[in-house]
């Protein structure tokens, strides 16, 4: 008997805390699917979600972060179109000047008011999330 299973990935809301309104990292995808994206990706086996978390930020945006907290699981089958994913979408902090790396063609520096407006996966959903939550403290609820 064969078991498909999601497979788990981490996506890093990284907020730079040496800048005025302390604006998030994004970055533009080198794969498909294509577009603006919060960096992330896969877990690989044997290695923890906050170590792959640290991982996936130093390969896509070269910042060491200092994860704050683990934000909450994201798991619609259908949140990536490649294969069902849940993600373990986690806040970070880091200092210093992003540079796209590993799967990422671009890199940006986004305050709330200036994030493209359609971004991959379900990234802008979690990132509506994320605001509410940052501004108003209001996590979001369970579906």
């Amino acid at each position: 008997m064969s078991y498909r299973n999601p497979a788990p990935t981490v996506d890093i809301i990284i907020e730079l805390v040496d800048r005025p309104h302390r604006p998030i990292v994004l970055i533009e995808r080198h794969n498909p699917p294509l577009g603006w994206a919060i960096p992330g990706g896969f877990v690989d086996y044997g290695e923890s979600v906050e170590v792959a978390a640290r991982r996936e930020a130093l390969e896509e945006t070269g910042l060491q972060v200092e994860l704050i907290e683990q934000f909450q699981v994201y798991s619609d089958p259908s949140r990536d179109p490649r294969q069902h994913t849940l993600s373990i979408v986690f806040l970070a902090t880091a200092t210093g000047t992003p540079q796209a790396g590993d799967d990422a063609k671009g890199i940006g520096i986004f305050e709330s008011w200036r994030v493209p407006g359609h971004l991959c996966f379900d990234h802008d959903k979690i990132l509506r999330d994320y605001w509410r939550y940052r501004h108003y403290g209001i996590r979001p609820r369970l579906s």
